[in-house]
């Protein structure tokens, strides 16, 4: 759950820039709430600002194109905090900013990768 410090501008970052579908909206005034569909997952928006993301905390979602997601945020303004490249542990990465500054790591998933094995018969 994140508590952005202006909820519209972060509801427009996560859903137009980002592209996340809503699973639902709720509440009204500052009591309001939207929450969005992370793959298996969800992360909830609400409009109640307590204090600025922690810098240990960053926010890891999976994309299908790292390279392509690194443009396309790119030509929205987004802050990119670090270019997408390929990192020792065999995934493709990008960290950009949201906009109170949250890290975001954008991961591409190699097809080759150990994580795309289903471990579940072994």
């Amino acid at each position: 759950m994140l508590h952005p410090s202006d909820f519209d501008r972060s509801v427009h970052f996560y859903r137009d820039v980002l592209g996340l579908h809503p699973m639902r909206e709720f509440g009204q005034g500052e009591y309001r709430g939207i929450v969005f569909f992370l793959g298996g997952g969800y992360l909830e928006l609400t409009d109640r600002h307590v204090e600025p993301p922690d810098a240990s905390t960053e926010l890891w979602l999976q994309v299908r194109d790292v390279k392509q997601a690194e443009r396309e945020l790119r030509a929205a303004g987004v802050p990119i905090i670090e270019n997408a490249a390929e990192k020792p542990w065999g995934l493709v990465e990008l960290r950009v900013s949201d906009p109170d500054g949250l890290v975001l790591i954008l991961v591409e998933v190699p097809p080759d990768h150990p994580l795309r094995r289903d471990h579940r018969s072994m």
